[in-house]
């Protein structure tokens, strides 16, 4: 592949593994919703907001390790993208609800 085709290539790739990104926080999000925890989409769909009613401290959770993993807390705590339920429960007891 030539340099300039593997440059072109190479926006498309990270649009698509953003707007990915944005799909699995988004799914996040609502199945915290279920759980009866607020959380918004930040920095154009990037992060999870989730406000801690014990703090003023809000969680922040992105998408990280290659796309593997929900990671918050600088990426001390994580969770695996396959299963968003479980993060929803994990992160709703990490929040305080």
């Amino acid at each position: 592949m030539n340099a300039l085709r593997a440059a072109a290539e190479r926006p498309a790739e990270q649009q698509e593994q953003q707007e990915n990104e944005v799909r699995l926080l988004d799914g996040l999000r609502e199945a915290l919703l279920k759980l009866g925890v607020r959380a918004e989409l930040r920095d154009n769909g990037g992060a999870l907001v989730l406000p801690r009613p014990s703090s003023g401290v809000p969680v922040w959770v992105f998408v990280g390790f290659g796309g593997a993993y929900f990671s918050w807390q600088s990426a001390e705590k994580r969770h695996p993208v396959a299963d968003t339920e479980g993060a929803a429960r994990v992160l709703a007891a990490y929040v305080g609800r």
